[in-house]
């Protein structure tokens, strides 16, 4: 079996994101890793080849700034440079993980387990993962339907498949258009760092990225966040982030004169719904379970 890990980076240092990290995190399990580094203006690709693991192969690419935000698909751009990643591995699995996103060094055996029992079961097409999205600092998580639980990260390469979106795979079904894979667990976590880095980073980030998405400006505020989604971490992060983010003594506070929005408490009923029918997962899927 061999297991293809890709990625698509841009900026990399000036948005915070600790993608050395994450390409570190599941190395020992991948027997080589697609790098799609976007031509950036800071030091991305010289971080990426400081790695200096035989593993990594470089692609380097140039973003399309022209794609309309407003025609189809928000934030297509990261579509294409996931699948110019995707489409260059050659692995029975690829394996993928954003720039923020960790893999926890005790999952390791357990997914490469999962890859080799399903490898060749044409009924499972990807393998998902349980998430943990951090926010604010390591010690606070969010637990809410409005932030998928889970996800595929983990697709196999024998089947037509590309990204419309960053997010997730649409598996090809004929000229016209596509689905979800079907997929079981992976076995591991995601860990999560999006929303750990500090505030000029992520403002940054806005004042840099949404445009994909949106014409307006957007302020970040990590004050501005619903407090009953908050919950505080007690477990153990990747020792390969380990000393990456500050240290934190408490859950994170936030501002106590924010307003829910009318998305915020219509999560807030579908995180009761969830608890009204015995923990049934409210959460968005992108991918379908397959029967085995």
């Amino acid at each position: 079996m061999k297991v293809s890990g890709f990625t698509f980076i841009r900026n990399g240092e000036i948005l915070g994101y600790p993608f050395v990290e994450s390409i570190k995190s599941i190395l020992p399990i991948v027997d080589e890793f697609v790098v799609n580094v976007g031509r950036s203006e800071d030091d991305t690709l010289k971080r990426i080849q400081e790695i200096g693991d035989p593993k990594i192969r470089i692609i380097e690419s140039e973003w399309n700034e022209n794609i309309r935000n407003d025609y189809s698909i928000g934030g297509f751009v990261y579509g294409q440079q996931k699948s110019i990643a995707l489409f260059n591995t050659t692995g029975d699995w690829a394996f993928y993980l954003e720039g923020d996103e960790i893999i926890h060094e005790d999952d390791l055996e357990k997914i490469r387990e999962t890859m080799e029992k399903y490898k060749d079961d044409d009924r499972v097409e990807a393998l998902h993962f349980d998430y943990i999205h951090f926010y604010g600092n390591k010690r606070t998580y969010l637990e809410s339907p409005g932030w998928y639980r889970t996800a595929p990260r983990i697709i196999k390469t024998t089947i037509p498949v590309w990204a419309p979106k960053g997010l997730y795979f649409v598996v090809i079904e004929d000229y016209k258009g596509g689905r979800y894979p079907k997929a079981l667990p992976s076995g591991g976590r995601v860990f999560h760092y999006g929303y750990v880095r500090n505030e000029e980073q992520m403002q940054q980030k806005f004042d840099r990225v949404e445009k994909y998405w949106s014409n307006k400006k957007k302020e970040f505020n990590y004050g501005d966040i619903d407090p009953t989604i908050l919950r505080e971490f007690k477990g153990t992060h990747p020792k390969v982030v380990e000393n990456y983010f500050p240290e934190a003594d408490e859950v994170f506070k936030s501002n106590p004169e924010y307003v829910p929005t009318k998305k915020e408490v219509k999560r807030r009923w579908k995180a009761k719904l969830e608890k009204l029918f015995g923990g049934v997962d409210l959460s968005r899927k992108f991918y379908t379970k397959a029967e085995v």
